[in-house]
């Protein structure tokens, strides 16, 4: 009947306060990983503190599947820093180099103009229509730090559905069906 058969039998065997008790622990899980997150979001001052790089536009810095680690302070952006950011209309955000920095005279803001290490020209053809440069409320935060590879997951489950309904699956079955 093999593994799959065993976890089915498994759980068709439980009493209902052990397969409660199972469903507590797999919630806790969840809770908690979303604890974590929004504790990141608080201390990092990002609304995202963890992305993972998806195109090779920052090649050989930052390549596909690499995770950034980002911090998001009151300090202002400086040409050169590596920024994410979200452009109007557009929901994945774009990790690229601040390649020029433009501060108004008149309210001291700063807005900026981004590029991918491994492009030709300038992202104003990503910006919003009309758009020349972006403003602090479009970056996500500053890349502080980075894992090389380990966001392969995420891409392979993105671009693999099938994957990840087999994995959540698997572990949602894994938690139910453990004894302790």
């Amino acid at each position: 009947m093999g593994w799959i058969g065993e976890q089915i039998d498994s759980v068709k065997s439980m009493q209902f306060r052990q397969l409660f008790t199972q469903a507590i622990s797999l919630g806790m899980i969840v809770t908690s990983a979303l604890i974590i997150w929004k504790g990141l979001m608080c201390i990092t001052g990002s609304e995202s503190p963890v992305v993972v790089v998806l195109s090779g536009s920052m090649e050989p810095g930052f390549k596909r599947g690499d995770i950034l680690f980002l911090h998001m302070s009151k300090e202002p952006i400086r040409a050169g820093e590596i920024v994410v950011f979200n452009v109007d209309g557009r929901e994945i955000p774009i990790v690229h180099r601040v390649i020029k920095v433009h501060e108004r005279e008149d309210t001291g803001e700063v807005d900026v103009l981004t590029k991918g290490d491994n492009n030709f020209g300038d992202d104003r053809l990503l910006y919003a229509q009309g758009q020349m440069w972006l403003q602090r409320h479009h970056i996500m935060g500053r890349a502080v730090g980075f894992l090389p590879y380990v966001g392969w997951v995420t891409i392979i489950m993105t671009e693999q559905p099938l994957i990840k309904y087999v994995l959540i699956g698997a572990l949602g079955l894994l938690v139910i069906t453990s004894k302790e």
